[in-house]
Parts: C-alpha cells; structure tokens; sequence
C-alpha cells in the first residue's frame, strides 16, 4: 500500500523527539512524515491561519485553544509526553545548589541575568518570580531566548548566567552544564499534545499516526529524550 507523506508543524521543545519518531514510524511502515519544528506561539499562528498541515504538536493549552477555533479537530487532542524545565549554566562555570525552592531562589538571585524560553515554561517561571516576590528585583536581569533559539544557546555564548528551559531541550546542547531539575515543589511541567489538523488531506492516516504516538511503542524514545510519556 502507498503511503502519502504527513506533514506537522510542532514547537522546538519537541523538535528532537519527533524527528527520532518520524523516523520510527516511516520504518514501521506508517509511510513518511515530515514534522517542521519553529517557535511555538508561531506554529499556532501558521496553524489559525489555515496553512496546510496534517498534524499539530504543541503545549496542550495551545492545543485546545486551536480545537476551540475550529483548527484542530475536536476530540482528536493526544497528549504525548510531560515535560519538566531543568536549570543550566555556562560549561565550566561555577554551580550553585538548586536542590531545594530556598537554594534555587538564592541562586536566581545571585545570578548576573536569568534566561527562559517564550513558551509556557517561561510565563511559569516568571510567575514564579513574582510569588517569590522578585519580579521588580529581577527585571533587568531577565532574557527572553528569541522565538526558536534554545535557552541553552545563549548560557553556551555567555549571554546568560542561568538558563531555565525544558530538559529535553537542554540535555544535548554542548557548551553548558546541567545543573538538573527545578525542584519538586516550584518545578513547571509543560504536557505536550498532538492533534487532527482541520487542513488534513489524510485524517484516518493521521489518526493512525496518534494512536501510535500515545502507543508504550514509543515509551522508551520519549524517555531518551528527557520526557516522560503521558
């Protein structure tokens, strides 16, 4: 049978993984699918505007707020895998403890500039600052990574002393040191979800497709790539 080739649109906190799993599915004879990954709040936007795609994999609040637009197909959300934010600095550079809220509050506060992503990790974090009643103290010492370049890039380059970002975003990145996960109590966890496009031209391939991404077939894929399967 002739597999048509799927096309998705997801954010970069997933980019890695879906490559690895595209390549998983075209060799379990699902047929090619190419997953183009940018800035999420930008695949949402492609998404709304009506641009052709058969798949779409972002945050799960993303997610429903295209379902509820009428861009995704209603009753098609498969959430994917759960994502934790880990906390990095540049390689070589000294490590402060994070193991506990207070250690990780000290060591925001020590840090010469804080980087976080412009996804839903990085709202999180900033809403953390503010509980910590930090926000007006760490104004100006904040970055936002630009749409698409990873938290880690810019600890790699200096640019950040502190970088927060998902760990699957983190884990492969040269130039920096894991310092490991946000703790337990403050820590952010972002569900990653894929859905029907309503552009599909294949709807019953693509539902095929996410009832082999939420399969335990892929289970020890995601957890390679510093996720948990949902």
């Amino acid at each position: 049978m002739q597999h048509l080739r799927l096309t998705g649109i997801s954010s970069m906190a997933t980019r890695a993984l879906l490559a690895d799993l595209a390549e998983a599915w075209a060799a379990e004879g699902g047929g090619p699918l190419a997953i183009e990954s940018v800035g999420g709040v930008d695949a949402a936007k492609r998404v709304a505007a009506g641009e052709a795609f058969d798949v779409v994999v972002l945050a799960s609040d993303a997610i429903d707020k295209l379902v509820a637009g009428g861009h995704a197909v209603a009753g098609t959300r498969t959430d994917l895998v759960h994502s934790g934010v880990a906390v990095a600095v540049r390689a070589g550079a000294p490590r402060p403890d994070i193991g506990t809220e207070a250690a990780l509050r000290e060591a925001v506060l020590a840090a010469a500039s804080i980087g976080h992503s412009t996804g839903p990790s990085g709202t999180a974090l900033l809403k953390l600052f503010e509980r910590w009643g930090l926000a007006d103290t760490l104004r100006e010492r904040i970055v936002q990574a630009p749409p698409g370049v990873p938290v880690g890039t810019l600890v790699a380059r200096g640019e950040v002393a502190l970088g927060f970002q998902q760990l699957s975003e983190l884990m492969h990145l040269p130039g920096i040191d894991l310092l490991g996960p946000m703790p337990a109590e403050v820590q952010i966890t972002t569900t990653f979800s894929a859905a029907l496009c309503r552009t599909a031209a294949q709807p019953q391939a693509v539902r095929a497709l996410l009832d082999w991404l939420r399969s335990p077939a892929t289970a020890a894929l995601k957890q390679r790539h510093g996720f948990e399967p949902a």
